[in-house]
Formats: structure tokens, C-alpha cells, sequence
């Protein structure tokens, strides 16, 4: 039952349950830390957050009313930053690094972060980077590990994709935990999506089944932004700027022919950002389509007899796809397959749709002039922007603070410009998706034009 309160804020006669937000720690932090003087004239403020803080999961008032619980008991989330005792001795800590996955840009950002952080603000001696994903870990796959000090990564960030490889698939995590406790590695930062971090919670068990002390802490990765309970991820404003200039380009062909149909796929599997934000920064698109809002080809209100209008009312029409929009649309080819890592395989959106909006033009009298674009792997592999380098500096910092503070099975993000440590298990639960009745949907509507259905 829901009642109005004085205010006009609903009051729950039930408490609205809150997520775990629980961090595990190895034990008591007993050590001084190399920071720690640094801390003394440190204070909460709007900037930052004192490590005895918490950061509210709730930013509206309806939502902590609906709580039912006091102020001081409203669900937090541990602030990230350096705190004043550590669990790890620095001189005696031994770090690992490993990049999973696709790639994204800020990849290189990230490790050079890390390996600048342990060096110079813990004195951490040896940092060790593993090749080619999980992979690097297991005798079987023979790869070389690499020593990573703040020379060998100083030029890294110039370029795009990871110094260290990468790879996909799951891979054994006794086998993995026998390979750090051979290095004798007690810190291990893991940069990779849901698939990387469901490994990482499986490092963790295996790890604390023999009674291991290692920290693993996690740099969530996503193209797509697609992680639930952070701002964005990394590399997603690069990703999205790069897309604007697809839209860019091919508007222009569009424009320059008659009849001409722009047409971009961009990446998206379960989550339209890329496809929203890019729009929004090029303004070109006449309709963007994502996985989130279900739409139809035919009908009058359909996907085709839209594209006709705005070809008689613009002369040229772009049409802007998240990769994983339309699927139920296909045949069923690929059905129940999946890649390495356990995603089930998209059907190819992009010449689908191509091939149906040239036919039904034709068949209405036109003969369109198709361009399509699919920059997706162009995009992937691209350096980070100054922005998102200096997102990925900050996120890999406070990797460090938390590993070395004995945090572990978690990850740095920042929700609400506010940098938080967050349980794998709840980065992993679900997926960050663009909301049909949010406010940036709303945005693409206007900036589009496009009808709020189609079908």
C-alpha cells in the first residue's frame, strides 16, 4: 500500500529492501600507509569523501523515504581513496595486472595508472602483467608474463587496444590461483566486463578455499555501458565521439546522392548508450533504434513507412542501429549459439535492414542510394580522449587504494561523481540499460523527431 505524506511523497508501508553493499576485506588493516600524513587535513566535503564516510545509493527523496530507515541507516556505498592504515606491507607486495575481453579504449590508461600508483605512492617493487587474458595464467597456453615498471609503460597510452593482449573465454581458476602462488603475487587487478569479473569472483573462491591472502579488485570494462551502479564506464565518451563522426560521414553521403539512406550500425548488444549519446552529439539521425525500445518494419506505423516519410520531407534519411536492436526481427540461423565468453551471438542487424528498406523504397517508386557503416572495431581499438584518460588515471588510483587497504571481489566506479567500491556480485547482477521512460530516451525523441513507437 502507497500513501501520500504531507509533502506529497509517497510513503511505503513496507521497507523497500536495498542491494548487498558489503566489501570484503582480508583482514584487519595494521600498517602504516605511505599516504597517510597526507590524509590529516583531508574532510568530507562536496569534493570528497572522508574514508569513514559512506555515499547514499539514493538520490531522490521519494526513493530514501520509501527506505523506511533513518537517515544514518540509508543504504552506502565504501568511498574510494586512500586510507590511513593498509592490510599489505608495500616493500613485500607482489602485483599482478590482466586485461579481458574485447577491447576499449583507456585499456593502456588503465595499466599505466596502476603500475605508476604502486610504484611511486607504495613503493610496490614488482608488477607483473599477464598475457592475453585468463589465458596468461595457465601452463598450457605458454605465454610469457612481462615485468611493468613506470619506463616500460611511460609511452603506452599513445596507442590503442592493451600492451598486454587479450582473450576471451573461461579458463580454470585453480589453475590460476596455482600461477599467482607460485609468483607469489598477493594483488591482482583485473580489467574486463561482466564475464571477466564473474572469473574474478571465481579467482576469489578458489583463492579463499586454500586460505590465500590475495586481493582481487576490478576496473569494470565496457564498451557499451552496460555496468549498473557507475556513472559510465571507461572509454565510453571516446566511443561515442567516435561514433558521432560516423553519423557525421555518412549523412553527408547520404545527402550528397539522390534518395540517399544513411545507415549505421553501432555496438550496443543489450544496451543502446552509444547509439543514444552519439546521436545526441552529431544531431544527423533521423531515428535511432536500441535494444531497449522493441520496434516494427511494416505497418503504417512501422520502421519503412517512416523512412519513406522523411525521405519525401528531407530528401535523405539516416538511420542509426545498436547492434543488438531488432533481433526478434531475423530468422533464427544462429539461435542459442554463443561466442567464447557466453554471449549468445547477434544476428547482423545492419544489412538486414538495408536490404528491407531498399526493397519497400522500390517498390514505392524510389530507387534509394544505400550507405552503410559498421565502424565498430575502427571505434574499439582507437586511444582514449583526454577525458577518458583522465577517468582511467583516477579509476586505476583508486584500484590500487583499495587493494592495498585489503579489498577484495569488488570494483572501483564512480556513481554520481562520487568514487565508490562496489561488490562484483552486484556489478555483475544485472545490466545498465537506456530506460524507454528516462530522461535521455526522452532526449533522442526530441533531437530525432522520431514517433515514441513504431509499430
Amino acid at each position: 500500500m502507497t500513501i501520500v505524506n504531507s509533502v506529497g511523497l509517497p510513503t511505503v508501508a513496507s521497507v523497500v529492501s536495498a542491494p548487498d553493499l558489503t566489501v570484503r576485506t582480508l583482514g584487519t588493516a595494521r600498517i602504516n600507509s605511505p599516504l597517510s600524513g597526507m590524509l590529516d587535513a583531508w574532510k568530507t566535503t562536496e569534493h570528497y569523501v572522508s574514508e569513514h564516510d559512506r555515499v547514499l545509493l539514493d538520490d531522490t527523496l521519494s526513493t530514501a523515504v520509501s527506505r523506511g530507515l533513518p537517515v544514518a541507516e540509508l543504504p552506502g556505498l565504501e568511498p574510494c581513496g586512500p586510507r590511513r592504515k593498509i592490510f599489505f606491507d608495500p616493500s613485500k607486495t607482489r602485483a599482478g595486472i590482466v586485461t579481458c575481453g574485447g577491447l576499449c579504449p583507456g585499456l593502456n590508461d588503465v595499466i599505466r595508472g596502476l603500475v605508476r600508483s604502486l610504484t611511486h605512492q607504495y613503493g610496490v617493487r614488482r608488477v607483473t602483467g599477464f598475457r592475453n587474458g585468463y589465458q596468461g595464467f595457465v601452463a598450457s597456453y605458454a605465454h610469457d608474463i612481462v615485468e611493468l615498471t613506470p619506463n616500460r609503460v611511460a609511452d603506452i597510452t599513445v596507442e590503442g587496444g592493451t600492451v598486454l593482449g587479450t582473450s576471451r573465454g573461461h579458463q580454470d581458476p585453480e589453475d590460476i590461483v596455482d600461477c599467482l602462488e607460485r609468483l607469489n603475487i598477493n594483488v591482482l587487478f583485473v580489467i574486463g566486463g561482466d564475464g571477466t569479473m564473474r572469473g574474478a569472483m571465481r579467482i576469489v573462491a578458489a583463492a579463499a578455499a586454500r586460505e590465500l591472502r590475495i586481493s582481487v579488485v576490478g576496473i569494470p570494462k565496457t564498451i557499451d555501458n552496460d555496468i549498473p551502479y557507475i556513472d559510465q564506464s571507461f572509454g565510453f565518451q571516446t566511443a561515442f565521439a567516435q561514433a558521432a563522426e560516423s553519423i557525421r560521414a555518412v549523412n553527408t553521403e547520404a545527402k550528397s546522392t539522390p534518395h540517399g539512406i544513411g545507415l549505421v550500425k553501432l555496438m550496443g548488444r543489450h544496451s543502446g548508450f552509444i547509439a543514444a549519446y552519439a546521436a545526441l552529439a552529431n544531431h544527423d539521425a533521423d531515428v535511432v533504434l536500441i535494444p531497449e525500445v522493441p520496434f516494427e518494419l511494416d505497418g503504417p506505423d512501422g520502421l519503412l513507412a517512416y523512412v519513406h516519410r522523411r525521405m519525401h520531407e528531407r530528401g535523405h534519411t539516416v538511420v542509426v542501429v545498436a547492434e543488438g536492436a531488432g533481433q526478434d526481427l531475423l530468422a533464427d540461423g544462429q539461435a542459442g549459439s554463443t561466442d567464447p565468453s557466453g554471449n549468445t551471438r547477434l544476428r547482423d542487424i545492419g544489412p538486414y535492414l538495408g536490404t528491407r528498406i531498399d526493397e519497400y523504397l522500390r517498390a514505392a517508386g524510389m530507387v534509394p542510394s544505400i550507405r552503410y557503416i559498421d565502424p565498430s572495431y575502427a571505434i574499439r581499438s582507437v586511444p582514449a580522449n583526454a577525458y577518458d584518460k583522465a577517468y582511467c588515471l583516477r579509476l586505476a588510483y583508486n584500484a590500487v587504494h583499495a587493494a592495498m587497504a585489503g579489498r577484495t571481489a569488488m570494483v572501483v566506479g564512480r556513481l554520481r561523481r562520487r568514487f565508490v567500491h562496489i561488490p562484483m556480485a552486484l556489478v555483475v547482477s544485472r545490466r545498465n540499460q537506456v530506460d524507454p521512460h528516462g530522461d535521455l530516451w526522452m532526449s533522442v525523441l526530441e533531437a530525432t523527431g522520431q514517433p515514441m513507437r513504431m509499430g
